[in-house]
């Protein structure tokens, strides 16, 4: 049996081999045991044996314990002062020097990016215009004799159109000036594919000027800094000013990108606005074709960049007219007979279709050369039956637009005065127009015409523009007019029908048995109208019978009454 000397400290030893032991530094505890012997041993051995157990515990701590913040850091760490608010003001500087000179690498970046995405708009193939013009473009084999002939009709505009797409016409700028269907967009297209849109871009107006600055940012492939990050370095939104402010900062950005463009290659950029007239005719739309004009009188100046506008519309004229030093208008106008027949011919060709020439003149005699009506009749079987297919369509439109309305009511007066105008002016057109014919039918019973001259047709009638006015009697109706494409205005203000399908519309209306009394009559009754908006109803009580009011009505307007 054990001494009893030894029990106890045999029990002291397990409970104290036994005592957990935290670490302080690593998170977790060391439990350290020691199997009790049953032989008995000094108390001097166990106690020696416990120091040197503790002195390796006591190593394996320092080895693993986690320096403190404010002790400097070991060989190979970042040095340290000593003090954490200096350390802290040095981290602090060194987070702001290298956001500062990120944001101002960022910011040099990001705007030569800008110019060089500006640029690749004008890169050859990049227009989305022209992608789109020529998805469904068919090639179309011609022969020796059509040799002049293009897949679209070549007008006589269309080598002054190549040369300017082609940068060879430099220092001026360009308005393309005609009605609805003489085929500008489709020379400007052409152009452009003769160059493969090489340094050309081309924007459709569009009367909201927020939907415009989008189509010009994606014509000049520009995101008018919405796809920036500079926000992180300024708390100014870069879209706070409206549509005008970002199409002046990508015309800027566009100057800068034309400058190098020149410098480069030796010729201009080609900017095309197509269809200016889609723009307000109010100030808004008056200012951003100002701002628009500008840009080109200097860029034309420079020789850096040439704009092209083309317009339906007058006004777009009138306006540009005012301060224009630089600008060149070209009237684009309907193809004479002669050349609608050749054109009528050679589309029927391509599509493969029997043609019958005396029905094509027929059918070219009654829609005129304008190519929007040709196209649709040379595709079509039975060419005149067509033809007049589309007269009655547009006598119909017409007579819906301006329609007189015999007894209106004075909710409509305005309206009918405006028809009653118009039709005045129509009439005065057909009047020309037989006077024209009776004038050629003297000639042609005279000989004074060649048979050359037998061959063309009349030309539509045109009247001065004041004459108009005064034919009118209203100075604004004009433009209502021309903007519902009844008629067109030139550059000689000379005013005609818009096309020869509406002037055999309006033939049809005016020499309508009883159309004279019935213009005469809606003109009467908006007189009567008007005349009793004008009058003043005075009405008196508690008269007897023989007895006297003198009425008085002075210079001034007062009214005096005495019974």
């Amino acid at each position: 049996m054990p001494s009893v000397s030894t029990l106890p400290t045999n029990h002291m030893l397990v409970g104290r081999l036994t005592a957990p032991t935290r670490h302080r530094h690593l998170g977790f505890r060391v439990l350290r045991t020691s199997r009790v012997h049953s032989r008995p041993y000094s108390l001097s051995t166990s106690r020696q044996g416990l120091r040197d157990r503790e002195d390796q515990v006591a190593e394996l701590d320092a080895s693993r314990r986690v320096p403190l913040r404010d002790e400097p850091r070991a060989r190979g760490g970042f040095p340290t002062s000593g003090s954490s608010v200096v350390d802290a003001a040095a981290t602090a500087l060194i987070g702001l020097a290298a956001v500062f000179f990120g944001g101002i690498a960022y910011v040099s970046w990001y705007k030569k990016n800008v110019l060089d995405k500006i640029e690749l708009a004008f890169a050859r193939g990049y227009d989305p215009a022209l992608d789109l013009a020529s998805n469904l473009q068919r090639q179309h084999e011609v022969g020796d004799d059509d040799a002049h002939w293009t897949q679209h009709v070549r007008r006589r505009e269309q080598s002054l159109l190549d040369r300017i797409v082609g940068g060879a016409e430099v220092g001026q700028y360009y308005l393309l000036l005609g009605p609805k269907g003489t085929g500008k967009g489709t020379m400007i297209l052409d152009a452009m594919a003769a160059v493969e849109a090489e340094g050309v871009a081309v924007c459709d107006a569009h009367p909201d000027l927020e939907v415009f600055r989008l189509r010009l940012g994606k014509a000049l492939n520009y995101e008018f800094n919405e796809d920036t990050q500079t926000s992180l370095f300024q708390r100014r939104d870069p879209r706070e000013a409206g549509a005008s402010l970002d199409i002046e900062r990508a015309f800027n950005k566009l100057e800068k990108v034309a400058l190098r463009y020149a410098r480069r290659t030796g010729r201009p950029l080609i900017l095309i606005f197509n269809n200016v007239h889609f723009f307000n005719n109010d100030d808004d739309g008056r200012h951003m074709l100002l701002q628009m004009q500008q840009r080109a009188e200097s860029w034309a100046a420079a020789g850096i960049l040439t704009m092209v506008f083309s317009s339906d519309d007058f006004w777009p004229f009138l306006t540009m007219r005012k301060s224009a030093s630089r600008m060149q208008v070209v009237s684009v106008s309907d193809l004479s007979l002669k050349d609608a027949c050749s054109a009528s011919a050679q589309m029927r060709r391509n599509a493969k279709m029997p043609t019958d020439q005396k029905d094509l003149r027929e059918a070219v005699s009654i829609v005129g050369g304008r190519l929007s009506y040709l196209s649709k009749v040379s595709k079509s079987e039975n060419m005149r039956e067509h033809a007049m297919h589309l007269l009655a369509i547009e006598k119909a439109w017409l007579l819906s637009v301006i329609g007189l309305i015999p007894d209106c009511d004075d909710d409509v007066m305005d309206e009918q005065k405006w028809s009653s105008c118009s039709w005045l002016l129509l009439r005065e057109f057909v009047k020309q127009r037989r006077e024209d014919e009776r004038r050629r039918a003297e000639a042609i019973a005279a000989g004074e015409i060649s048979s050359e001259e037998l061959d063309e047709e009349l030309p539509l009638p045109k009247i001065p523009y004041y004459r108009c006015r005064q034919i009118m009697t209203r100075a604004d109706f004009l433009e209502e007019l021309d903007r519902a494409n009844v008629i067109a205005i030139d550059t000689n203000h000379d005013v005609m029908p818009d096309s020869v399908l509406i002037l055999q519309a309006a033939l049809e209306v005016v020499e309508e048995g009883g159309f004279d009394d019935l213009l005469d009559g809606v003109r009467n009754r908006v007189d009567e109208i008007e005349s009793l908006h004008r009058t003043r109803e005075l009405t008196f009580k508690d008269v007897n019978a023989g007895d006297r009011i003198r009425l008085s009505v002075d210079k001034g307007g007062a009214i005096s009454v005495t019974s």
